[in-house]
């Protein structure tokens, strides 16, 4: 018999796992490994401190989650578990066009009344500069109306960050089963394990950490999680010869962002699709939108190389919040979902937290906001 099992490997299972195992508990990992989950595509912003964009409870939970990062990066290069691509690279906030100043000024007050009321980030981490200095720390950026700057902005592999989780996971004795969670096992009121193609595995403790699919799970024993896919298409180009390791994210007020790496390799994305269901196809519609929003902002990657199209079903809820706590009316059941578009945000920190449940630890923050119950209306 298992301690805990999660169901899920993305970063929030695989996050959830590896605090379980780091404490001792023995612990199984079900990964069904679903085309179109949204770690592997996701873009990889870490900078709440700049967005205007989610409510306030998002934004004191994403401020915790994002400053624990250090630490987990640091364990896992502890334990061995190789690159996260974790770095931090700042951000530049942008006014392209005429019809952006106006939000842009309405972002800046906020982002800056905020640092002003917290006292943080520092003024020099945080603040406006000139056109010119914007396009010379993105050489390849349009002529702007206006930036302000956020040193602090950091960036993380999502493919890199759940292969370290994985493998450091595994070194501490996770034991992985590659297969399809076809239902979670209740008895006396208590979920005590589930059924793996057909195999009953037992369990102390269950974890849904499903993204999109969670609710397949949650539905059969009335547990209704309000989670629909959102799909995203996000395009990896490549300028040969150009280095860009040190150019800073991009984001603009049209929705969409541009994250530069090492070797000339810049992401650019993406597409906010609801009602596209699982449907992980890149679209005609989808990649003119990436491109001519990415060439809009930055026309100096128009001669770039088109390397790949990533589609990712990002696990929306209605509110935009994520679901993290236990499952009402279901002992030992806890759910780690709903992330929308912010996962590699979020994800490691609510994993983390799901694990804390599950042991029987004080949590350090509070996520009241996040129960299910608040749907119950």
């Amino acid at each position: 018999m298992y301690d805990a099992i999660v169901v899920g490997g993305g970063v929030v299972g695989l996050a959830a796992a590896y605090e379980l195992v780091c404490a001792g508990a023995r612990a199984l990992l079900v990964d069904r490994a679903d085309e179109g989950r949204a770690t592997a595509a996701g873009a990889g912003i870490l900078a709440p401190e700049s967005n205007s964009r989610d409510p306030d409870a998002w934004f004191d939970f994403a401020v915790v989650a994002v400053g624990y990062y250090p630490e987990l990066v640091a364990r896992l290069a502890a334990d061995g578990a190789g690159d996260t691509g974790y770095a931090v690279c700042g951000q530049l906030t942008v006014a392209v066009s005429a019809d952006e100043v106006e939000p842009f000024a309405a972002a800046r007050r906020l982002v800056f009344e905020r640092q002003q009321r917290r006292g943080t980030p520092a003024p020099e981490d945080l603040r406006d500069v000139a056109p010119a200095e914007a396009r010379a720390m993105f050489p390849a950026l349009a002529p702007v109306q206006a930036a302000f700057y956020y040193r602090g902005a950091a960036r993380v592999d999502g493919r890199l960050l759940a292969a370290a989780l994985r493998q450091a996971a595994a070194a501490r004795g996770l034991e992985v089963r590659q297969g399809s969670a076809e239902r979670i096992v209740v008895r006396d009121g208590a979920a005590q394990g589930v059924v793996v193609d057909g195999e009953e595995l037992a369990g102390g403790a269950v974890a849904i950490a499903g993204g999109a699919w969670s609710p397949q799970l949650g539905d059969p024993l009335g547990v209704r999680i309000p989670v629909a896919p959102q799909r995203g298409q996000i395009i990896h180009l490549e300028l040969p010869g150009e280095e860009t390791a040190g150019w800073p994210i991009i984001t603009a007020f049209r929705g969409h962002y541009i994250v530069a790496w090492p070797g000339g390799r810049v992401v650019v994305g993406a597409t906010r699709e609801a009602g596209a269901g699982f449907d992980v196809r890149a679209t005609a519609a989808g990649v003119h939108e990436v491109l001519d929003e990415a060439l809009r902002v930055a026309p100096g990657l128009a001669g770039a190389t088109l390397r790949e199209v990533r589609i990712g079903l990002r696990p929306a809820t209605p509110d935009g919040l994520p679901v993290l706590g236990p499952a009402p009316g279901v002992r030992n059941l806890y759910l780690a979902t709903g992330h929308g578009p912010t996962g590699l945000q979020l994800g490691p920190y609510s994993g983390k937290l799901t694990a804390d449940l599950i042991l029987g630890r004080q949590l350090a923050v509070d996520i009241a906001p996040f129960a299910l119950s608040r749907f119950s209306g």
